[in-house]
C-alpha cells in the first residue's frame, strides 16, 4: 500500500514516487529555470531588475506602456463624453422649445381673445421639465394669425445649470372661429 509522502513517516512507510525523482514534469522543469538552466537568451523577472541588462536596453523596455498610454488617453475620452452629453443637451433643448411653442400656439388659437396670452403662456411651459428657464410670449396681430415664441436657456452638463445661450422655438397658427 502506497502512503501520501506527508504520512508516509507515520506509518513506517516509504512514499510512492514518480519517475524522475518523484517530481512532475512541470516541477522540474520550473526548478531548472530558477535554478538557471533554462535556454539562452530567456530571463527571470529579477535579472532585469537587478540591472543585469544594458540601462539602455532597460530604458527601450515596454513594460508600463499601457498604463502611461491608458492615463494619457483618459481626458481625452472623458472630455468627448462630456462635449457629446452636452451636444445632446442642446438637441434636447431644441426640441422642448420647438414642442413647448406648438403647445402654447394650439392653446392660443382656441382661447378667447381676453385669455389668449395667459394660456398661451401656461399651455407653453406646461409640458417643460422644470429644470430649463423659459420666456414665452404669444401675439395675436388682431387678424387670424396666433404667434408664439419660447425662449429656452441651454443647461451645462446636467439641467439646473444654465449657460447664456437660449434656444427658440417659433410657431403660428391660423385663429379658429
Amino acid at each position: 500500500m502506497s502512503v501520501p509522502g506527508t504520512d508516509a513517516g507515520r506509518y513506517g512507510e516509504r512514499p510512492a514516487t514518480r519517475p524522475g525523482g518523484g517530481r512532475s514534469r512541470a516541477e522540474r522543469s520550473r526548478r531548472e529555470w530558477l535554478r538557471g538552466d533554462r535556454p539562452r537568451g530567456e530571463q527571470i523577472r529579477g535579472e532585469r531588475l537587478r540591472g543585469d541588462r544594458s540601462r539602455r536596453a532597460w530604458l527601450r523596455d515596454d513594460r508600463g506602456q499601457l498604463a502611461v498610454e491608458f492615463v494619457g488617453i483618459t481626458p481625452v475620452i472623458l472630455a468627448t463624453v462630456v462635449l457629446l452629453w452636452q451636444a445632446a443637451l442642446v438637441g434636447y433643448t431644441f426640441s422642448l422649445a420647438g414642442n413647448a411653442a406648438d403647445e402654447a400656439v394650439r392653446a392660443g388659437t382656441v382661447a378667447e381673445s381676453e385669455t389668449r396670452n395667459a394660456a398661451c403662456e401656461r399651455a407653453g411651459a406646461e409640458d417643460l421639465p422644470a429644470a430649463w428657464t423659459a420666456e414665452i410670449s404669444c401675439t395675436y396681430d388682431g387678424g387670424d394669425l396666433v404667434k408664439a415664441e419660447v425662449n429656452l436657456e441651454v443647461p451645462v452638463l446636467f439641467p439646473g445649470f444654465n449657460i447664456p445661450v437660449t434656444v427658440p422655438g417659433r410657431a403660428s397658427a391660423i385663429r379658429e372661429s
